[in-house]
């Protein structure tokens, strides 16, 4: 995170926290707390949305994977057919290629120096051998320089492909949220502690780099599973706020699962 939180403020966060229920929040705004999916043949933008609180129930009446259409729209695709990132050694590619021929898991993070996205690399790298049997690949991208993201990528040890966007470009087509009100809350302060408690820690020399502090420190991110194909983006998960994980079934059941 960006802005530095004293023990102070992060007491603060806490107090409130036990004073106010958090609210779990489903994937995207404009659906109800009483979802519907629906499958709709031959369509090029299918997408699985799931609310946490609902997604475990969802499957066992279910027994199929759910499906819906309207989160990503024909705009988004042609918006992030313009979008570029770029590996560790500095080539930029258009982000679509990173999906155009095979399936693949896709990490937004907030910033490179944020504790909360460490916690999340590892989240997802712990299923990279379920990801690899299926023939998924495990990719994140950060907002942020090539050397920020190589700086990532040696502190975590992440497993699988790292790239910077340094335009933001990527969350502005996907449309990720971004502000004060979205980083301070009392869930990202109480993921906070508990991450540190883990073992994790913010890097405040990336988080206070120029670009990160002036552009990036307020950027919330997310995951999507794409592929292959350029048009396919089958699951789609917004944070609402920091640290804003999805239950990792509903990844693995997306990008893993038979007839995925």
């Amino acid at each position: 995170m960006a802005a530095s939180l004293s023990t102070t403020t992060l007491y603060g966060v806490v107090n409130k926290a036990k004073n106010k229920k958090v609210h779990t929040h489903p994937s995207f705004n404009h659906i109800s707390s009483s979802p519907k999916f629906h499958h709709i043949p031959n369509s090029p933008f299918q997408l699985f949305i799931s609310p946490k609180s609902t997604f475990k129930n969802s499957l066992s009446k279910s027994g199929i994977t759910p499906s819906a259409t309207s989160a990503v729209t024909e705009s988004t695709i042609n918006l992030l057919d313009t979008v570029k990132v770029f590996d560790l050694n500095g080539n930029g590619i258009p982000i679509s290629d990173l999906w155009k021929d095979r399936k693949a898991v896709v990490a937004f993070a907030r910033h490179f120096g944020c504790v909360l996205c460490r916690k999340r690399a590892d989240y997802l790298a712990a299923e990279k051998d379920k990801m690899d049997a299926a023939g998924v690949a495990l990719v994140l991208i950060g907002p942020g320089s090539v050397d920020q993201a190589k700086a990532f990528s040696e502190q975590t040890k992440f497993k699988g492909e790292v790239y910077a966007d340094p335009s933001y470009s990527s969350y502005e087509a996907l449309q990720f949220v971004s502000g004060v009100t979205t980083t301070f809350t009392p869930g990202a302060g109480l993921k906070i502690i508990q991450a540190y408690r883990e073992g994790y820690r913010q890097d405040w020399g990336l988080s206070f780099e120029k670009d990160t502090r002036t552009k990036g420190g307020w950027q919330q991110g997310g995951i999507i599973v794409a592929g292959p194909g350029k048009n396919n983006i089958s699951y789609i998960h917004k944070d609402k706020e920091a640290g804003d994980d999805p239950e990792i079934e509903e990844i693995l059941m997306t990008c893993c699962s038979q007839g995925n």
